[in-house]
C-alpha cells in the first residue's frame, strides 16, 4: 500500500450534524472512492464538500497537503480554486448590476475607454456580458502565455493593452473557445465602476459577508498554516510545482483563477448559489434574478459521443462563469478549475437541492472528475460504476495515442538550412514582447523578457526549425521553433507550435508571430 493510500485511510473525516438521504453516498462509500482515486491518479490529497436541502452534509479531508510534510488535508485546507474564480467576477459584475451601477449590455468601451479588440467593430459592439461567455472569436486560451506560467511579467495593463494584438480565429460570437484574459477585463470593470479593485470587491462583498474563509488578494501569515502544495508527475515520480504553490501575494491572474478557497467555504458559495444569491447566514449578496442570468444559457458547447453515452446528455452551453447541461434528465450547472498542481469541480443540481465541491493537490483531471461523477450519479440514482477504472482505462488509451503521435514529431534529421550563429538575434513579438536567441555553449538558448518561464535550449530539428526544451520540465509545453528567412537566407523571424497534441491550451505557442529586431 503506498503512502498516499496509507494517509488518505487515517484522514480525518468530518462528518456534520445533517443526516444523509437514503440515496445519498455512504461515508464510507465516498472514502472508497476518494482512496481509489488519490492513488490511481497520483494525486496527494483532496477535499470533498457536499450540500443538500440547504445543509452542509459532508465534510472531508483525504491524504495530504505536501508529499513532503505529510500533513494532513481537511476541510478546511485552503487549495488554488482556479477558474472556479470566474464565477466570482461573474457575481461581482452581478451585484453591481443589481445596483443599477452596470448594465450587462454595456459596452465595454464606455467603462474602459482603452479596450481594444483586433477587430475595430468589434471593440464597439462588445458588451460586458460577452466578456464572460467564451465567444469573443478569439482561440483557445489566447493570450494566456501572459497570465501562466507564473511569475508573469505582465501587469493588467499590459494585458489590456496588448488584447488588439490577438487575431480572431472565428467571427465574433459563432463559436465557443475558452478564453481567460477577458474575465481580467472583467474584474478591472468591477474595478472602474466602484472604484474599488476586484481583489477588495471580491473581499468585502462576497466572501467576508458570507464568512468563507477564502481570499481573492493576499493570504494573510495566518492562513498559510493550512494550505495544500500543488503536485505533479515528472519522468515517473510525483514532484511539487513550486511556481504554483499558494503564496501570499494575489495574481494578476486573481479575476480569472487566481482565488484560494477551502471545502468548507465553497460550501457555503454553493449554499448561497442554491439558494438564489442569499448566503445560508441569511446575508443577499446578489438578487435571485441575477442568479439566473449567471446560469442563463449563452454560448453552445458541443456534446461529445462519450457524453451522449454516459450522462445521457442532449445539450451543453456557458452561462455567465458556468457550464450548464442535462445530466440523466437532470439540469447540471458547474465548472472546473485546472492548474498545474491544484484542481477544482464545483457541481449543483438545483433540482436536488444538492453541490458538491472536490479540491485537490495533482494534475490529472481523472481523480476530481471520478470522485464527481460516482457521487453525483448516486444522488441521481444511477447504476453503480467504478469511474476510477472508466477514466484510467480512457487515459492510458489516450496516452498511447499521444506518445505515438509524439514518436513520429519529434523524428527530425537534426540538419540545419544556416549556421547556429545565423539565428542568434534579438526578436519580438506585438504581444508577448522580446525575446533572445543566444549561443549557450555549442548550442542555443531562447529566451522570453518578459514570461520569464519561457527559457530553455534549442534543439535542432531540421531544415530551419528547433525544438525548444523548457529549463523547467513541469511545464510539460516544449515547442516547435520554426525560423522564417528573406530571400537571401536571413533568419527574420519565428513562429512556434507545441510538439505534443497534450500540451494544455494556455500555451498558445501558435498566436505567436516574433520579427527580428537587430
Amino acid at each position: 500500500m503506498s503512502v498516499f493510500r496509507s494517509a488518505a485511510f487515517s484522514a480525518a473525516m468530518l462528518l456534520l450534524a445533517a443526516p444523509l438521504h437514503a440515496d445519498a453516498p455512504t461515508p464510507t462509500e465516498i472514502r472508497n472512492v476518494v482512496e481509489d482515486a488519490l492513488e490511481t491518479f497520483n494525486t496527494p490529497g483532496m477535499a470533498v464538500g457536499i450540500v443538500k436541502d440547504g445543509e452542509i452534509v459532508h465534510l472531508s479531508g483525504f491524504g495530504v497537503r505536501d508529499i513532503y510534510s505529510k500533513e494532513k488535508v481537511d476541510g478546511d485546507t485552503l487549495f488554488r480554486i482556479a477558474s472556479t474564480t470566474k464565477a466570482f467576477t461573474a457575481s461581482a459584475l452581478a451585484i453591481l448590476v443589481d445596483e443599477g451601477k452596470l448594465s450587462w449590455d454595456d459596452k465595454v468601451i464606455d467603462h474602459l475607454p482603452d479596450f481594444r479588440m483586433f477587430d475595430p467593430w468589434v471593440t464597439r459592439e462588445f458588451t460586458v456580458r460577452d466578456l464572460l461567455v467564451h465567444n469573443s472569436g478569439l482561440g483557445s486560451g489566447a493570450g494566456d502565455l501572459m497570465l501562466w506560467p507564473e511569475p508573469s511579467g505582465f501587469n493588467r495593463e499590459e494585458i489590456i493593452k496588448n488584447l488588439r494584438h490577438l487575431k480572431p480565429v472565428t467571427s465574433f460570437r459563432s463559436a465557443y473557445a475558452y478564453d481567460n484574459l477577458l474575465y481580467i477585463v472583467a474584474g478591472e470593470v468591477v474595478k472602474s465602476v466602484s472604484g474599488v479593485g476586484w481583489e477588495d470587491f471580491v473581499q468585502n462583498r462576497i466572501l467576508g459577508p458570507l464568512g468563507m474563509g477564502c481570499y481573492s488578494g493576499d493570504v494573510p501569515d495566518s492562513a498559510l498554516a493550512n494550505v495544500a502544495t500543488p503536485h505533479g508527475m515528472m519522468d515517473g515520480k510525483l514532484v511539487t510545482i513550486p511556481r504554483n504553490a499558494i503564496g501570499g501575494k494575489a495574481t494578476v491572474s486573481a479575476a480569472a483563477g487566481g482565488m484560494v478557497c477551502n471545502a468548507r467555504g465553497m460550501s457555503t458559495w454553493m449554499l448561497t448559489q442554491l439558494r438564489g444569491g442569499e448566503g445560508p447566514n441569511g446575508v443577499r449578496i446578489f438578487s435571485e434574478d441575477r442568479r439566473d442570468e449567471m446560469w442563463a444559457s449563452y454560448t453552445i458547447l458541443p456534446v461529445s459521443k462519450s457524453m451522449r453515452e454516459k450522462d445521457d446528455t442532449h445539450f451543453r452551453t456557458y452561462g455567465l462563469a458556468w457550464r450548464k447541461a442535462d445530466v440523466h434528465g437532470h439540469e447540471v450547472i458547474s465548472h472546473t478549475g485546472t492548474l498545474s498542481g491544484m484542481q477544482a469541480y464545483l457541481t449543483l443540481v438545483p433540482e436536488l437541492d444538492l453541490g458538491l465541491i472536490v479540491l485537490n493537490n495533482g494534475s490529472n483531471y481523472g481523480a476530481r472528475t471520478a470522485v464527481t461523477n460516482t457521487i453525483i450519479k448516486a444522488y441521481m440514482d444511477q447504476p453503480e460504476h467504478d469511474w476510477v477504472k472508466d477514466y484510467r482505462d480512457a487515459q492510458l488509451a489516450y496516452r498511447a495515442r499521444v506518445a505515438e503521435e509524439e514518436n513520429v514529431a519529434s523524428q527530425g534529421s537534426g540538419q540545419m538550412f544556416l549556421s547556429l550563429d545565423a539565428y542568434m538575434g534579438t526578436y519580438r513579438d506585438a504581444w508577448l514582447g522580446e525575446a533572445t536567441v543566444m549561443r549557450d555553449g555549442d548550442g542555443l538558448r531562447f529566451s522570453s523578457k518578459k514570461s520569464v518561464q519561457l527559457t530553455g535550449m534549442l534543439e535542432p530539428y531540421e531544415q530551419n526549425t528547433f525544438i525548444v526544451r523548457w529549463d523547467n520540465r513541469m511545464m510539460g509545453a516544449d515547442a516547435y521553433v520554426r525560423f522564417e528567412t528573406d530571400f537571401g537566407g536571413k533568419a527574420i523571424g519565428i513562429t512556434m507550435r507545441p510538439v505534443s497534441p497534450d500540451t494544455d491550451f494556455s500555451f498558445d505557442f501558435q498566436d505567436l508571430d516574433f520579427k527580428r529586431l537587430d
